[in-house]
């Protein structure tokens, strides 16, 4: 019996944790929840990845795309559709012209000529439109070419930032010239000597010394292609005011150099002789479209022509006109 004696029988004991209050099971399962919890996150993760990086759309069982996805891919198509330039509805179009030429004011513009115009940027717009001469019917212009861009220029610093005042949003820029209307036959036979060099009719005028190029104003409008270009300034109706002779110029050269087609150009106070004369050796009869009492309407195609003169055939009778009147 010695060998049963000596042995040592163990006997269970209570644990020290289950003298505090059983804490060991509660960590067990504590601890069970927390690596559920990560596996939840670590699932939820992948599958927002994968749905992030599936370019194809929700799909119905048949595998193609689902209603869903098909409707917001209409609706992109649509918002690309209507990012084009929309023009003015013609029933206001036509209501503002209405209005502008029953009004009373005293500086306005004549009724055939407003409605020339207007008839222009019904066809071409809405577009590039460049106007030289701020007055009544700036906010005429500007509305009937909306989605288009229309600038404005004048040579009244004061006059440009009074009309932005009164009209948010209006593009304008004041340009100091430096002509008057008793210079033009000097002008207009300098810029014939000078033909083939600083005045000739394709060139950039940012870079110009003609006396006649407007070369002052912001660099980018140099490089717009301009559908339509209106002269209805600066002031001509007396020998020290500036004169028209170099919007015309102007006008001429910036149609020939950037134009992506033919552009519109319309010279105002027509009946005037510096703008008859000018537009006749810059614009040229050639492509004379239309002529009221005092509006011309001239088509200049950038492509046709010599690179070196402005008209097909000189215009000598404008230039011995001009130069028999100094």
């Amino acid at each position: 019996m010695k060998g049963v004696s000596s042995t040592k029988l163990m006997y269970p004991q209570p644990s020290s944790n289950h003298k505090h209050g059983g804490n060991g099971i509660s960590n067990s399962v504590s601890y069970r929840r927390r690596i559920w919890l990560v596996a939840f996150l670590f699932f939820f993760a992948f599958v927002s990845i994968l749905t992030l990086h599936n370019p194809t759309g929700a799909r119905d069982p048949s595998g193609l795309p689902s209603s869903s996805a098909s409707s917001h891919a209409a609706v992109g198509s649509a918002a690309a559709a209507t990012s084009w330039p929309t023009p003015l509805p013609a029933l206001v179009f036509d209501a503002l012209v209405h209005y502008a030429v029953a009004s009373n004011y005293t500086w306005k513009m004549e009724e055939d000529g407003l409605r020339a115009i207007a008839g222009v940027l019904r066809r071409r717009g809405p577009c590039n439109l460049l106007v030289f001469g701020i007055g009544h019917e700036t906010p005429l212009w500007r509305a009937l070419n909306q989605g288009g861009r229309t600038v404005f220029v004048d040579e009244n610093e004061y006059y440009v930032a009074h009309m932005e005042a009164r009209n948010p949003g209006l593009e304008a820029y004041d340009v100091a010239y430096t002509t008057k209307v008793r210079e033009m036959p000097e002008l207009l036979a300098e810029s014939r000597r000078q033909r083939r060099g600083e005045c000739r009719p394709v060139q950039n005028l940012l870079f110009s010394d003609c006396r006649l190029a407007i070369n002052d104003l912001p660099n980018q409008l140099y490089d717009v292609a301009w559908d339509v270009i209106l002269i209805d300034g600066p002031k001509g109706h007396e020998a020290a005011a500036p004169g028209r002779m170099s919007a015309i110029f102007t006008a001429a050269v910036m149609a020939r150099y950037r134009g992506r087609g033919p552009v519109d150009v319309l010279v105002h106070d027509y009946d005037r002789a510096v703008e008859r004369l000018c537009s006749a050796e810059f614009l040229c009869s050639e492509n004379l479209v239309a002529a009221s009492s005092r509006l011309a309407h001239f088509l200049i195609r950038s492509s046709v022509g010599p690179t070196n003169e402005f008209c097909t055939s000189r215009t000598t009778t404008a230039y011995g006109a001009a130069t028999s009147s100094s």
